[in-house]
């Protein structure tokens, strides 16, 4: 019996140690699953945290992003701009290249000309004679061509002859050497010893037209000639040459004229064409009007006359009248006694008189 006692006791006290133990290994389980949820909450807290960290700078990146998305559109508006300009850019190369030939070969074909003294006068002179239309000239009313003048250095035909208010008048040569510019400008290895030559050459030119002196055989002339130079570096690099080709030229009375110069000449004289036909249409007004105001005096005279004679009509015609009442109409109508169906009427007298002119114009006629 105390065997099956201590069996029993053995028993119970196995339940007891079985149960402890399931019992401490639930609560080792519930703390281990406490730890556990604890520490997923604790993860969640901070993936919370970090998703609201997330969003704040994506907030703050925001803006950043949008002018991010605006500068790539920009950047390839921008790429696509360049290969359009690139494009544009090429054909308008190609396109300047062409019109680099072209003027090459106009160039060419120009010194080629040039370089004849007959062609390079006809060009001068067709410069020039453009230059005068474009300021407003007129040919054979403004200006002359090739006009033959008697000059004291003999017979000579200036280029041109520009006429000029007051009866005045002033000659222009449109002949320029350029065979040394142009050569300049075709060979650069020489270009510097060319050049001099240039303004030796139109030094030389100077002299040359200063001798012929065309003021001499010309109307009431300014005492120097123009010297047209048909282009502007052509006058230019002449003058870089010899500083003292202007002074030069002045003491031997020719003016030097590049087309902006002598156009401004030109435009001048053209004005004061205007300006002298404005006096002039001035002037006639002016004796158009003492003409009409003396022909107005006259026919006021006239008109004086025909009022008085009027008057006299009236008078006249007023003294008829009452003789005619006062007289013949007495007897008359005696006869009337005699045939009473015959009944004469009395003639009206005339009061209105011939009204007289009363301007202060017509005073020296009353």
């Amino acid at each position: 019996m105390d065997v099956g006692i201590g069996i029993v006791v053995g028993l119970v006290l196995g339940v007891m140690l079985g149960w402890l133990l399931g019992a401490m290994a639930a609560r080792g389980r519930s703390a281990a699953a406490i730890a556990t949820a604890q520490a997923l909450r604790e993860q969640v807290r901070q993936r919370q945290r970090a998703d609201d960290e997330e969003n704040l700078v994506l907030q703050a990146l925001a803006p950043v992003h949008e002018s991010l998305r605006t500068m790539r559109l920009t950047v390839d508006e921008l790429e696509r701009q360049r290969h359009v300009q690139h494009g544009q850019l090429a054909e308008q190369l190609r396109h300047t290249q062409v019109t680099a030939e072209r003027s090459r070969a106009a160039a060419d074909a120009l010194a080629s000309a040039m370089g004849n003294n007959a062609q390079r006068g006809v060009w001068g002179e067709t410069q020039l004679r453009t230059l005068v239309e474009s300021a407003g000239l007129l040919h054979r009313v403004d200006f002359d061509t090739q006009a033959t003048i008697e000059a004291e250095s003999g017979r000579r035909r200036p280029d041109m002859v520009l006429r000029l208010p007051g009866g005045k008048q002033m000659a222009v040569d449109a002949k320029a050497p350029i065979n040394a510019y142009l050569a300049a400008c075709a060979d650069g290895a020489d270009r510097d010893r060319l050049l001099a030559d240039h303004a030796k050459a139109v030094r030389g030119h100077v002299d040359a037209l200063a001798a012929k002196q065309y003021w001499t055989g010309l109307d009431l002339s300014p005492e120097f000639t123009i010297a047209f130079i048909p282009s502007e570096p052509v006058l230019a690099a002449a003058l870089e040459r010899d500083p003292t080709l202007l002074e030069h030229a002045f003491a031997r009375r020719i003016v030097l004229a590049s087309p902006v110069s002598l156009w401004t000449v030109l435009k001048t004289v053209a004005l004061t064409w205007q300006q002298q036909t404005l006096s002039d249409d001035a002037r006639r007004l002016f004796d158009l009007g003492k003409e009409l105001y003396g022909r107005l005096a006259t026919m006021g005279d006239h008109t004086e006359k025909l009022r008085r004679s009027l008057a006299q009509t009236v008078e006249h015609y007023n003294r008829f009248a009452s003789s005619l009442e006062s007289r013949v109409l007495v007897t008359a109508r005696k006869l009337d006694a005699l045939d009473p169906e015959t009944a004469l009427a009395a003639p009206g007298v005339i009061e209105t008189e011939p009204r007289r002119l009363v301007q202060p114009e017509f005073d020296v006629l009353s």
